[in-house]
């Protein structure tokens, strides 16, 4: 392997999608070096530092590493043991005007940790996109279902009836809540800007002759050059890395709620009732011909674990930096943060490709409601007879009486559960007997589920997902589904 295929994106990266993957990759981020010595040379030059137009033009130049420049950065670095330092010189190679006065004042983090703030702020926003695509698909299952009954579970125990798109709006709030993180934490990003080796500014001042506006002039400059609205006000040489812990918690938190809405999924599956997509060519187990594994929803949970977890790096990484800075925090935050970005990626993109496959069985869905309907109508059979003209404790005496003999078929016999049956033929029940039909139909179980439905879509969907950048982001993932 040659030095420039070892600085290709990670294997790790493989299933993320071009952009994510792309974004932490050496490539971009010794591009992104480039481009912020540039903008340092920039604002160098405009606050009265001797650089020529002919090296701020031949930076401009070569922005962009060639597999040879690659070759060379790799030997120096093994040369001198110094990523930043090795590249200093592979670019001033290409800009040869430029060489004197690259990285003039600045220590190494002024690249690597404002690159870092630059391709989290970057990642927020692929994410953040990526969901909204997401929480649109699981909204149009919402309102396709809004209204089909399904038997709720609570303790995964048969409860009261909900509806199949009531529970979709269950998981679509909790990303709404991770939609409104990442956009807190993406714009709670600053710039650590131009503060020196232990963020003094002393090189600059010295740089300026004594010039405390000129340096805080160039601080700001390069803010702006790089796309920024604020830099951190006071750093040591790196920015503090409780920004890390920050920003990795939301990320965590999406991962939670992957985990819920897979799960669900998966439960899902073993009833019988809703299924992810399955290929017709799709083998479920290597024995097991029959098997219909969610493959796709235990992935997320998989992966939705390690997402959970990778926060505790920041939060290990955060408390132990020392006074200005120490360096165990390099390493770590190398593998972390773009595993983290990397994995939130794989597991929105992976519950968006559920999302657009959901299979619905209503008739499975209607005959587990049947088994368990009786035993909720009870109630309802009990007030239809007292309004005919009945006793209560009569009437519920007698449902509970059928109500243990049906239980014993469903119990001990495993037969179906024939209440109703029973019902039917005692006489006790015959002044409403042409009513059962009605007080058993699931639809006047469910509330108002649908009403919730179309309500949380148009109030709370439709507004989280109508900005420009939103919309422009769903479109074009239409566009990609239709292969247009």
């Amino acid at each position: 392997m040659d030095a420039f295929e070892t600085y290709q994106t990670p294997l790790s990266s493989r299933y993320a999608s071009k952009e994510m993957a792309y974004l932490f990759s050496p490539a971009q981020r010794f591009e992104t070096w480039r481009k912020l010595w540039l903008n340092l040379a920039i604002a160098e030059k405009q606050l009265g530092l001797p650089i020529t137009d002919e090296a701020i033009e031949q930076m401009k130049a070569n922005l962009k590493l060639t597999a040879e420049q690659f070759e060379i950065a790799a030997k120096e670095e093994k040369k001198r043991r110094h990523d930043v330092m090795a590249h200093v010189h592979t670019f001033g190679t290409v800009a040869p005007a430029a060489a004197g006065i690259i990285h003039l004042g600045a220590t190494s983090c002024y690249v690597t940790d404002n690159a870092d703030l630059i391709f989290l702020r970057e990642g927020l926003g692929y994410l953040i996109r990526g969901l909204a695509v997401l929480i649109t698909r699981l909204s149009s299952f919402a309102a396709e279902y809004r209204a089909l009954p399904t038997l709720g579970f609570t303790h995964f125990q048969p409860a009261q009836l909900t509806t199949v798109g009531k529970r979709a709006t269950l998981w679509i709030q909790e990303l709404l809540w991770d939609l409104r993180n990442l956009k807190r934490a993406r714009d709670d990003i600053g710039f650590r800007g131009v503060k020196g080796t232990t963020g003094t500014q002393a090189s600059f001042l010295t740089l300026f002759d004594g010039d405390h506006d000129k340096v805080v002039e160039l601080d700001k400059l390069v803010t702006e050059l790089s796309g920024f609205e604020y830099a951190y006000p006071v750093t040591s040489q790196t920015y503090s890395r409780k920004v890390d812990i920050d920003i990795l918690a939301p990320l965590a938190s999406l991962g939670a709620t992957a985990h819920k809405i897979a799960t669900d999924l998966r439960l899902l599956a073993n009833l019988k009732e809703v299924e992810e997509p399955f290929e017709s060519t799709q083998i479920g187990s290597s024995a097991m011909a029959y098997k219909r594994n969610p493959m796709r929803s235990e992935r997320v949970c998989s992966l939705a674990r390690h997402l959970m977890v990778i926060q505790q790096n920041a939060l290990m990484t955060s408390s132990v930096q020392w006074f200005e800075r120490t360096l165990d925090d390099s390493a770590n935050r190398r593998i972390s943060l773009p595993e983290a970005f990397l994995t939130a990626d794989i597991v929105i993109s992976t519950l968006t490709n559920v999302s657009e496959g959901l299979v619905v069985y209503p008739k499975v869905i209607a005959r587990r409601i049947a088994q368990e309907l009786p035993f909720m109508a009870t109630e309802n059979i009990i007030m239809a007879i007292v309004k005919k003209g009945g006793d209560r404790q009569e009437a519920h005496e007698k449902i509970r009486v059928l109500s243990h003999e049906a239980g014993y078929q469903v119990k001990q016999l495993g037969l179906e559960n024939d209440l109703i049956d029973r019902v039917r033929k005692d006489a006790y029940f015959d002044p409403i007997k042409d009513e059962l039909d009605t007080l058993l139909d699931p639809a006047s179980f469910i509330g108002r589920a649908p009403e919730q439905v179309d309500a949380f879509l148009k109030d709370w969907v439709q507004p989280a997902v109508a900005s420009e950048e939103l919309q422009q982001a769903i479109q074009k993932s239409v566009k990609v589904d239709l292969n247009v």
